[in-house]
């Protein structure tokens, strides 16, 4: 069994960034810029946006954090996401979810210009995804392409089961894998809260990526010796062990599935980190596109 290291993968990704960045601006280039927007003072959403906002300091990003009460109205947030759309300089847009329930998700994600769609859910991304072409991959499904790629872990033929059919991303994720591409050639059941005998289809699976956002719900018995398993699940339980009463676990019962496996992600540490490289990605691709 291989643990899939995210803050490895991710390392060596930023520092591929970095470099870049650093190549572009003595060129001449634009410096990528990323905008982030904040609704409320959710603490994980909190830790979510300073970790980006870090994130682009490192690579010599610039960035601009906007932060506004939860009660704003969803109008004044459109009209606010439209200055940033008008900004030359502005390179990725991200909305930080949740949003408060008066705002209406889509309403926000739609109002984002496809070319600053850096987090990949504008319908006009989602197409062009389907369809192969190219555009702005869903953050999480692009960062955990880039750690199989890193591994050069080969999914041509195997049989993937995605469980869970988020926009976000289990939708993508199910897209991506079946794809003519490396890596992707697999063929991808979707599954979700709603099939049946759910089993049955894990335990066909050479790769599980779990996305159902239920902790430890992938357990042993439900998947076979030598599976790849990929846990999206970012959940938080009681632990009075813990100084904070609590900790991180995953959609898979970690212990027990890991023996079984040839590859894992943790949790933490596994697919999160990806995803910030999967968006520092699309807005670095977002500055070479600007000129365009």
């Amino acid at each position: 069994m291989q643990i899939l290291d995210g803050v490895a993968v991710s390392t060596h990704i930023k520092e591929q960034l970095k470099q870049e960045v650093a190549s572009l601006k003595a060129k001449g280039g634009k410096t990528p810029h990323l905008a982030a927007i904040l609704v409320g003072n959710n603490p994980a959403s909190e830790a979510y946006v300073g970790n980006k906002v870090k994130t682009c300091a490192e690579l010599g990003y610039a960035s601009t954090l906007l932060r506004f009460e939860s009660n704003i109205t969803e109008a004044a947030l459109l009209a606010e996401i439209q200055k940033l759309n008008e900004d030359a300089d502005i390179d990725g847009i991200l909305v930080q979810l949740p949003l408060p329930a008066h705002i209406a998700e889509n309403a926000v994600i739609n109002s984002i210009y496809p070319n600053k769609d850096v987090d990949g859910f504008h319908p006009i991304s989602q197409g062009k995804m389907v369809l192969g072409q190219p555009g702005f991959l869903p953050a999480t499904p692009y960062g955990i392409l880039l750690m199989l790629e890193y591994y050069n872990i080969d999914l041509t033929g195997k049989h993937c089961v995605v469980v869970g059919r988020s926009n976000i991303v289990g939708t993508p994720m199910s897209v991506l894998l079946s794809r003519n591409s490396r890596p992707g050639n697999a063929t991808v059941t979707l599954c979700h809260s709603k099939t049946k005998d759910l089993k049955q289809f894990t335990l066909q699976a050479d790769v599980i990526v779990a996305a159902i956002g239920r902790p430890r719900f992938i357990t042993a018995e439900m998947v076979k010796e030598g599976a790849i398993v990929i846990d999206v699940g970012i959940n938080r339980v009681d632990d009075a062990s813990k100084k904070s009463g609590s900790r991180l676990v995953g959609d898979v019962d970690f212990d027990s599935v890991a023996p079984r496996c040839s590859y894992i992600t943790p949790v933490p540490k596994g697919v999160g980190p990806m995803t910030i490289c999967g968006l520092m990605k699309n807005t670095l691709n977002a500055a070479k596109n600007s000129g365009k």
